[in-house]
């Protein structure tokens, strides 16, 4: 337990930050995933209209701090070359 007044405001600040960061991840996730079965139903027209929405989502999380930006580039990266090779 917390002695300082300091230390207890450092608690509370703490588990707050935690929620945050809990729900901005589950955004950066739940992103993901949607435009991995997008991807898997091979709309392209879906994809494409999904596409900014998804990469604002991912550099919004990096921006928050829940993931770290690099990641969240590589992950647009990679998907940004599977929608550049699909067939449709």
């Amino acid at each position: 337990m917390p002695n300082t007044k300091s230390a207890k405001r450092k608690v509370k600040k703490v588990a707050k930050q935690a929620i945050i960061n809990k729900f901005w991840k589950r955004r950066y996730k739940l992103a993901i995933k949607k435009m991995e079965t997008l991807l898997q139903k091979n709309n392209k027209k879906e994809i494409l209209s999904y596409y900014s929405k998804f990469q604002s989502e991912l550099m919004k999380s990096a921006k928050k701090g829940a993931v770290k930006s690099k990641t969240a580039s590589r992950k647009i990266s990679k998907i940004s070359k599977k929608i550049k090779n699909l067939k449709s």
